[in-house]
């Protein structure tokens, strides 16, 4: 089994764990690649693994019983699945899969349990995550209640930025589609509205930010406070990983 290197590691919960915390998880950890719709965690079925992803986005979504379903959130190598756990929850009706291919590092369920029973400050320190992750979808509710689509949009397209490497996000319609709980044909119309005022350049498969700052204005009060309390609680902003110039 690889030893892994807390000062290289690319997730940011695992590089923001106390030594002794991420000692007491490496002798289990396991890279592994996480393609396309590999899911995560099923809904209301026990979760064997703790993923921390390094590369890619995981999308949380919630159905309802008549099979309509929304994404209600993102995880990208600011965070981890599995977290329900924390709360001393067995299973969720939540489902987390991977919206874009990346890689992560795996944890059996029953380490990481033991892991937060033995350590009371590491169980604390994923607390404060899941706490950032519950305002999270607060967050996105009250966008989908208060705010028109094509703010909505401008924040989904920071959310996916602020976890993904570089200015073009591998995101589709169809992706987008189920964020923002439209047809396919209204994304497409609020990605003409965001491209008419040179904030993005999008095409299939794609978009690619050209100006992160409009965005921000576009989305206005339905994005920053998430983020915000995520540097606030752990000490490292969101996007600590990928901040670059815009080319």
């Amino acid at each position: 089994m690889p030893h892994f290197d807390q000062s290289t590691v690319e997730n940011t919960l695992l590089k923001l764990l106390s030594v002794d915390g991420f000692a007491r998880l490496s002798g289990e950890m396991e890279r592994v690649d996480l393609p396309l719709r590999h899911v995560l965690v099923a809904s209301d079925v026990p979760s064997t693994h703790v993923c921390f992803l390094e590369r890619g986005l995981g999308s949380m979504v919630v159905g309802s019983t008549d099979e309509e379903a929304v994404e209600i959130g993102h995880i990208g190598p600011e965070g981890a699945s599995g977290m329900h756990v924390v709360l001393a929850v067995e299973t969720t009706p939540t489902r987390t899969f991977m919206q874009v291919a990346g890689s992560g590092i795996m944890v059996p369920m029953e380490t990481f349990r033991r892991a937060l029973a033995d350590d009371p400050e590491m169980k604390d320190f994923f607390l404060r995550y899941v706490h950032t992750t519950v305002l999270q979808l607060a967050h996105s509710a009250l966008a989908s209640a208060r705010f028109n689509m094509h703010e909505r949009l401008a924040r989904w397209i920071l959310m996916c930025h602020d976890r993904l490497e570089g200015n073009n996000l591998a995101i589709t319609h169809e992706f987008l589609a189920l964020m923002l709980g439209v047809r396919r044909s209204g994304v497409t119309n609020e990605l003409h509205v965001l491209e008419g005022v040179q904030a993005i350049r999008s095409t299939r498969g794609n978009v690619r930010i050209v100006d992160r700052e409009k965005l921000i204005e576009i989305a206005g009060g339905c994005y920053g406070v998430p983020e915000r309390e995520y540097e606030k609680v752990l000490g490292l902003p969101l996007r600590a990983k990928y901040v670059s110039p815009l080319a």
